[in-house]
């Protein structure tokens, strides 16, 4: 399998991993702090555990955590944690969707920036099909929630912020192959969850369901998808990952009406179509190109 083949089978894998995380969210029945807190810190030690475990001791070097993309990647981390939780409290979710999904086009942009890395027409195109969708799928929800305020505005500012957070971290493992991004990850994680522990005590008392679904997340789906997502930007362009990312928009409502029977809009089915749709075309010619 040739190395772009590579990424794009690791970024899908876990894209795929990652789309039954909002059910889970769901069903887990915690706010936002209390899952921020659990998600963050149980993800965060797994990370350390796997990065501890790739790093050899014949190999340690106590350099590799004080070098600036590590301390990056460790903010980024941060950041992407912390704020997705505070933006779906302060505003719509579409909304906040909407603006986690220009994480493409700022994966684009940083990557072409950075390393060089130019997206094609085709590229833009099918980015700008996924986009469509997504915002078609939101349309009936951000129709009648959505309502301009202080708050909304620093929610969606918040969006933003993860969408540059994780295309800041695909563009620094791409760039640096040598960067310890398990741990990095970990250690970021880690904070935002303790951090929210101190800011949302009521975590430490949640029930034992909620507690072992939001673990199922924290333990599984995050570290796997996150560790596959962020090996798949060593072999494709950051934006070749981000954008298979947004399968997790389009297929987590699915999950959502299997599980509970929460039907989904027209306009989610009609969205979700198109953005899958592009993908596996997008997937499509990205493996006879790379054949």
């Amino acid at each position: 399998m040739t190395k772009p083949n590579t990424g794009i089978v690791l970024a899908l894998m876990g894209a795929l991993i990652l789309t039954p995380d909002s059910l889970l969210m769901r069903l887990s029945s915690l706010n936002g702090g209390e899952m921020l807190a659990w998600r963050a810190s149980l993800a965060g030690i797994m990370f350390l555990l796997i990065g501890t475990i790739k790093i050899q001791p014949k190999n340690f070097r106590s350099d590799i955590f004080l070098s600036r993309n590590f301390a990056v990647l460790v903010l980024c981390q941060v950041a992407n944690t912390s704020f997705f939780s505070f933006a779906i409290s302060f505003a719509p979710v579409a909304l906040v969707l909407i603006t986690v999904a220009t994480v493409p086009i700022i994966a684009i942009a940083l990557g072409s920036y950075f390393l060089g890395e130019r997206a094609n027409a085709q590229t833009w195109i099918i980015l700008g099909i996924v986009i469509t969708g997504i915002i078609i799928s939101v349309f009936g929800e951000l129709k009648h929630s959505l309502s301009w305020s202080p708050k909304t505005i620093l929610g969606a500012l918040l969006g933003l912020g993860v969408a540059f957070s994780l295309a800041t971290n695909f563009v620094i493992i791409r760039h640096d192959r040598n960067v310890a991004f398990e741990m990095a990850l970990g250690v970021g994680a880690v904070i935002a969850g303790l951090c929210a522990f101190t800011l949302f005590p009521t975590a430490l008392s949640v029930g034992l369901s909620s507690g072992l679904i939001i673990a199922s997340t924290g333990i599984i789906i995050l570290p796997v998808s996150f560790i596959l997502l962020s090996r798949a930007a060593r072999y494709t362009s950051a934006s070749n990952v981000s954008l298979l990312m947004l399968l997790e928009t389009a297929l987590g409502p699915l999950w959502v009406w299997i599980a509970i029977g929460e039907t989904p809009t027209h306009f989610t089915l009609i969205g979700g179509t198109i953005v899958v749709s592009a993908i596996i075309y997008f997937l499509t010619t990205e493996s006879t190109a790379a054949s």
